[in-house]
């Protein structure tokens, strides 16, 4: 089979219906939503602390900090992007917003190409003698992650700052 295992043949069999599932399910989340106080603040809480221990993580070195710090303002950029093409509905039945689906697709989809690719690498590697790199030795992951996470921690807040201001409008009136 000229260097194929079964398992190299079976992992790229199944690689395609991997990522249509991921795309499937990310693309679910991408439709109208009820808007819930908690899972805003989660998701806010979440993506920052994750950015504020990878940050940590990869502090004494400054050229992965930088591209962290990049991927984060670019994605900060892009979640103020989105949520200005966010249709917000505050109705009888309650809060519902529709997030721009393209977006959100786009940033997620290309996170999980980017660990699906380390982890082919990986697996490519297993068993040459060569150490196993870890995911900051590859210079497209932190920023591919902190793009990921800026855009959803800035959605969050987004969405978070939303409700307060409805919360407000409705206390004053």
């Amino acid at each position: 089979m000229n260097g194929l295992s079964v398992y190299t043949l079976a992992l790229l069999a199944l690689a395609p219906l991997l990522v249509w599932r991921i795309y499937s399910r990310v693309k679910g989340m991408m439709k109208r939503q009820r808007s819930v106080m908690q899972r805003h603040y989660t998701g806010a809480g979440v993506f920052t602390a994750i950015a504020a221990v990878t940050a940590s993580q990869v502090a004494p070195d400054l050229a992965l900090l930088g591209w962290l710090a990049v991927g984060v303002g670019g994605g900060i950029a892009y979640g103020v992007w989105g949520l200005k093409l966010t249709r917000f509905e505050a109705v009888q039945d309650g809060y519902f917003f529709t997030p721009n689906a393209r977006l959100g697709l786009v940033i997620a989809m290309l996170f999980v190409a980017c660990v699906l690719f380390i982890g082919f690498e990986i697996y490519a590697n297993d068993g040459s003698g060569q150490p196993t790199p870890r995911v900051t030795d590859y210079v497209f992951f932190l920023p591919c992650l902190g793009l990921m996470l800026g855009y959803f921690g800035t959605y969050s807040a987004g969405m978070l700052r939303w409700r307060w201001r409805l919360r407000k409008a409705v206390d004053a009136g």
